[in-house]
């Protein structure tokens, strides 16, 4: 049986026939990305109509968990919200019927599917991955234009969306730096498209936009969001490093200098100083390590499989491999090899380090090949590959 392109390639899945180096050479934090293809079920394996209304009609969400949301007149969560804070399913359809689009914010935490295609990102892109799901019913509008502080792929599964793009009054907005109307004019559309089922769109953030239902059927949409480090929080951390070691960068800032006749030559003088010691002792890769162990370990494990057959590493002749698209760093102390992973890290014997090389490299390892340690450690070293999501079975 074939994978399904979303889980061997979700890159490709997206932006196909755009290939992922002409993307992030000319598309990437630059310019929209139109994908226009005649496949209209292309996301149909991620989510559908039917699914959205199972979540509604049978799972006790709370508020949070689902949204509602529509351009004129606004809705509130007093009209589809209990006053428990659990989500009223009546109130849902009824607001839905009156235009107000379903909003289902992080479905992928709560979605396999959606969180191993979520994961799958992650590790392709080094940053975190979130949906947005977006259910809207036909002629109406969820949001007035505006633009996302994040960059956005918009994967267009049943229905079509009308989309207009404007100007980019901030490029690159920070996180959290929201768009504010009273500040950025609209001004009118520099492109306008239709998003039709199985097309996708890429959005980068600071982007102004909008988008409403375009024909007959009702519009749904998974916005896959990326939330990024960027080179400021990098040069944060390497300057806090350096502070670290010159205790002049931890001292308090002159008395007085909020005072409206306070002399800052004195401070240039000092700052300057402080520049220069920056600008010699500033290091990579100390800091870029802290941000990948931090990034690695923060993700989410994918162990499917390791409970139902928990024993699988026990049976003779087992052979695994390393799962697609699994984190990991290796590392070490003088009394064990460690996998940083999803999750946190896993310590293993120093005997065991060949088969990791191995297995990390691509390999295929079974218990055979730990067969210099003893058996119970051997043992011991496939099962914690193998409950933290390490492996899998080798076909």
């Amino acid at each position: 049986m074939t994978d399904p392109l979303w889980l061997t390639d979700p890159m490709r899945c997206m932006i196909d026939p755009i290939d992922a180096e002409t993307f992030f050479r000319d598309y990437h934090e630059k310019k929209a990305l139109i994908v226009k293809r005649d496949e209209p079920g292309r996301f149909l394996d991620l989510l559908s109509i039917d699914r959205i209304d199972e979540i509604v009609a049978n799972r006790d969400l709370r508020s949070g968990q689902l949204d509602m949301a529509r351009s004129e007149p606004p809705v509130s969560p007093e009209q589809y919200t209990f006053e428990t804070g659990y989500i009223d399913r009546g109130g849902v359809a009824e607001q839905y019927r009156q235009g107000a689009t379903i909003i289902l914010p992080q479905l992928h935490m709560n979605d396999a599917v959606l969180g191993e295609f979520c994961r799958n990102m992650e590790s392709l892109l080094s940053c975190q991955v979130q949906t947005n799901i977006y259910l809207t019913p036909p002629h109406n509008q969820g949001f007035r234009t505006h633009y996302d502080d994040h960059d956005v792929f918009v994967m267009q599964v049943s229905g079509e969306k009308y989309w207009r793009l404007y100007d980019t009054p901030v490029e690159n907005p920070y996180r959290g730096e929201g768009f504010r109307p009273e500040d950025h004019p609209v001004g009118e559309p520099v492109e306008e498209f239709v998003l039709k089922a199985g097309e996708c769109a890429y959005v980068p953030r600071g982007l102004m936009h909008d988008a409403s239902t375009h024909g007959e059927e009702a519009s749904l949409h998974i916005t896959l969001g990326l939330i990024v480090k960027t080179w400021a929080d990098l040069m944060l951390e390497v300057v806090s490093e350096v502070a670290l070691n010159h205790s002049a960068f931890r001292r308090s800032l002159p008395v007085g200098f909020a005072q409206p006749d306070f002399d800052r030559a004195g401070s240039e003088a000092q700052f300057k100083e402080m520049m220069g010691i920056i600008a010699k002792e500033a290091q990579l890769d100390s800091s870029m390590d802290l941000f990948v162990d931090t990034f690695i370990r923060s993700r989410m494990p994918a162990t499917s499989g390791t409970v139902a057959q928990f024993d699988l590493y026990k049976r003779p002749g087992q052979a695994f491999k390393l799962r697609r698209f699994a984190p990991w760093r290796l590392a070490g102390t003088d009394k064990s090899v460690v996998i940083i992973t999803a999750g946190g890290e896993v310590h293993f014997p120093l005997a065991a380090e060949p088969a990791l090389h191995k297995l990390l490299d691509g390999g295929v390892i079974s218990l055979a090949d730990f067969a210099d340690m003893p058996e119970d450690e051997a043992v011991d070293t496939l099962g914690k590959l193998y409950a933290f999501g390490l492996l899998v079975p080798a076909e």
